[in-house]
């Protein structure tokens, strides 16, 4: 388990190091080329290494310290059952608007963020559908106290609430990537709310929580009790990314853009830090969990027997 923690650590830092270094580099380095022709041959080596394989690698370290943390804290079958629907459903949804428009309308990816699956989407959009989609279910249902047992309303709100988290990190996403001066996407019409065509926003909110319905269904019967501490990781990944879009979005559009920033802010940074705090500070008590498992209808062959499987769960 330590190893895990060290592991799932290593890989938080380098994402958060990744995402500032691709800030420094779009923001401040390419602006001013001078920078690049002073650097001497290894360095500009590194720098358009770095350019080539930045938005790569964020998005690859990213996945793969949600992963690993929700594999820790959930256990295998919790990290799969909503790894593999969140991965592939969204895949589906990007190749099908990728070739048809819908549901986010016309737009196609540029270079710079690895190899396209036919030749359409890179192989890292699905990824960062699944650890932000991740992220933002985990902190929905903590703070609407989502556990076994909760009424039908509230794992629908739970899921809704995460759908808009999601969709609120797109608000500062999509022009950064598609309308600042070095682009990684574009879209093929005329967007109606600030580049965007209102249908991304629809498309983002159904891919969102059609891929999280799946894997609420199936986590139906896990008992999924994480504290405050817990949730440290899923918040520093959302924060990480919402700077990210909102930095670029800030620094390289006009004034026009504080405007889905601000509704960035209100839709998605407040409600998690919301969600974040009002989860219990620290892990569950033994009774807690005892109360937890006991309403858990499985045979009892199947139910968690200790506090600590539970836990693992």
């Amino acid at each position: 388990m330590k190893q895990l923690v060290i592991a799932e650590r290593f890989f938080l830092a380098i994402h958060v190091i990744s995402t500032l270094f691709g800030l420094a580099g779009l923001l401040i380095v390419l602006p001013n080329p001078q920078i690049i022709a002073n650097l001497p041959s290894f360095g500009q080596a590194a720098f358009g290494w770095s350019m080539a394989g930045g938005g790569v690698a964020y998005i690859v370290f990213g996945a793969i310290a949600v992963a690993l943390y929700a594999y820790r804290t959930l256990g295998w079958w919790a990290t799969a059952t909503f790894m593999i629907p969140a991965v592939f459903l969204s895949l589906g949804s990007e190749l099908l608007g990728t070739s048809t428009g819908f549901p986010f309308g016309h737009y196609q990816y540029l270079s710079g963020l690895g190899y396209k699956i036919g030749g359409l989407v890179p192989f890292t959009i699905p990824l960062s559908w699944f650890y932000m989609g991740l992220t933002c279910y985990l902190l929905a249902r903590a703070g609407l106290k989502v556990i076994v047992g909760s009424s039908w309303f509230r794992h629908w709100a739970a899921l809704a609430m995460a759908a808009i988290l999601l969709t609120a990190w797109d608000l500062v996403l999509d022009p950064a990537m598609s309308q600042a001066p070095v682009k990684f996407w574009e879209f093929q019409e005329v967007g109606e709310f600030f580049g965007m065509p209102y249908r991304n926003l629809l498309g983002w909110m159904g891919t969102a929580a059609l891929f999280m319905s799946v894997g609420a269904f199936l986590w139906r019967r896990v008992p999924v009790v994480l504290s405050r501490h817990q949730l440290t990781l899923p918040l520093i990944v959302y924060l990480t990314n919402f700077i990210f879009g909102a930095t670029i979005t800030v620094v390289s559009l006009d004034a026009r853009f504080l405007f889905p920033v601000s509704l960035s802010v209100g839709l998605g940074v407040i409600p998690v830090f919301v969600f974040w705090w009002s989860a219990k500070p620290t892990l569950a008590t033994v009774e807690d969990l005892q109360n937890t498992q006991a309403s858990v209808d499985l045979p009892r062959s199947e139910v968690p027997r200790t506090p600590a499987e539970i836990l693992a769960k």
